[in-house]
């Protein structure tokens, strides 16, 4: 009887862990498309002080609000999401080493003088996160 009670318990556990371990995930996406779309939006900005805020808003969330590259005063479109995409995926998985390299672009992007020149890493921002998920 008491078997049966912790095996119960135990399956009622997992259960209501099972849709957290889901929404986790879901909190990478989200992150990542925001950032992607952040990054679209730098690269159609009419001005380049418009495309480094949108770049800001990208770093955001990567690293999320913890992040020592995080800028409060940029605004947090992530903001609820969850921790940062790269906290938010596996240290060594793919999907990270892609976001740091979307990462690497942003804060490049940051000192930008000339539009075309924020719409050439907005670009390359967009392709480096093309494609990436968290598949964990």
């Amino acid at each position: 009887m008491i078997m049966k009670t912790i095996y119960l318990g135990l399956t009622a556990l997992m259960l209501l862990l099972m849709p957290m371990a889901g929404f986790a995930a879901g909190n990478a996406n989200q992150e990542i498309a925001t950032a992607a779309t952040h990054a679209k939006m730098a690269a159609n900005a009419a001005d380049t002080a418009t495309a480094i805020m949108h770049f800001h808003h990208v770093i955001n969330c990567l690293v999320g609000p913890k992040g020592k590259q995080f800028d409060a005063d940029a605004g947090n479109p992530c903001n609820g999401m969850g921790n940062g995409a790269m906290n938010d995926v596996a240290q060594k998985s793919l999907e990270h080493a892609k976001l740091q390299h979307a990462l690497t672009l942003a804060e490049q992007a940051l000192h930008a003088d000339k539009l075309e020149t924020t719409q050439q890493y907005a670009a390359r921002i967009s392709e480096a996160l093309k494609g990436v998920h968290n598949g964990n």
